[in-house]
């Protein structure tokens, strides 16, 4: 049971780094940089002091994400239709407001942390626990962009430093993986793990949830980034930094 505690664990952060939830511009800019070698300009803005190992590492991730987790993921889509699918969806992303919150504090952004506050209010009672997104009903709460730890860090000045390609994870660099683990102590589904063995029994439950929830998005941003690629490692390369880059403008 600990060996399995801990998979799901660590595939709780594949959402958190191996495909950030660009906005529709960034996915479009993403797209434009998988269709040649050209493109890569984002790829070349890190450096890849072991890329041989990141190589490998993207080859052990690539069968895994095909062979175990898609198979997981076209069962949840077949047996959980698209609306409670979403409202799930809604339900995990309205509990991730400490995430928001406080790394758009740490930004000095306090508009947009009174928005996510004001979005998370709205959501919780006026949605049901966040199971319907009501704050998309209000124009200025609709788009307001998500920010995490990583993008704090960039605020702050901190570079991306090497790119590192984590076993289930997926692209990252040293930055994001720090960045992880700030989003990771944030989010309260987290929070049962520091509850002590009379927990433990339990306290991977909300973790596997938000792992299963979120395969089909993260599996779809990360076929679309390598689809017709040359070079896939590179083309998901180019497309995560891109991706970073872009949110940390926001």
């Amino acid at each position: 049971m600990k060996i399995a505690h801990l998979i799901i664990f660590t595939a709780l952060l594949i959402p958190s780094c191996a495909t950030q939830r660009p906005s529709s511009a960034q996915q479009g800019q993403a797209a434009a940089a998988t269709d040649a070698l050209d493109d890569y300009d984002g790829a070349a803005e890190v450096s890849d002091p072991i890329e041989p190992l990141n190589r490998a590492t993207f080859v052990f991730n690539d069968k895994l994400y095909s062979w175990v987790f898609t198979p997981i993921s076209k069962t949840y889509t077949t047996v959980l239709p698209s609306p409670v699918r979403q409202g799930i969806d809604n339900v995990y992303e309205n509990i991730k407001f400490p995430v928001r919150f406080v790394n758009s504090s740490l930004q000095g952004n306090f508009k947009r942390a009174g928005q996510e506050l004001q979005k998370f209010g709205v959501n919780t009672f006026a949605g049901f626990g966040g199971l319907i997104k009501q704050s998309d009903r209000i124009p200025s709460l609709k788009d307001v962009p998500l920010e995490d730890s990583g993008q704090t860090l960039a605020t702050w000045g901190l570079g991306h430093g090497p790119y590192i390609v984590l076993p289930i994870l997926g692209p990252c660099t040293a930055r994001e993986t720090l960045g992880l683990v700030g989003d990771y102590a944030l989010n309260p589904v987290n929070w049962a793990f520091a509850l002590g063995e009379n927990a433990d029994k339990w306290a991977w439950i909300p973790s596997a949830g938000n792992t299963l929830r979120s395969l089909p998005d993260q599996l779809s941003k990360y076929n679309d980034s390598k689809a017709n690629a040359i070079d896939p490692y590179t083309a998901i390369k180019s497309t995560y930094i891109q991706n970073r880059n872009n949110a940390a403008k926001e």
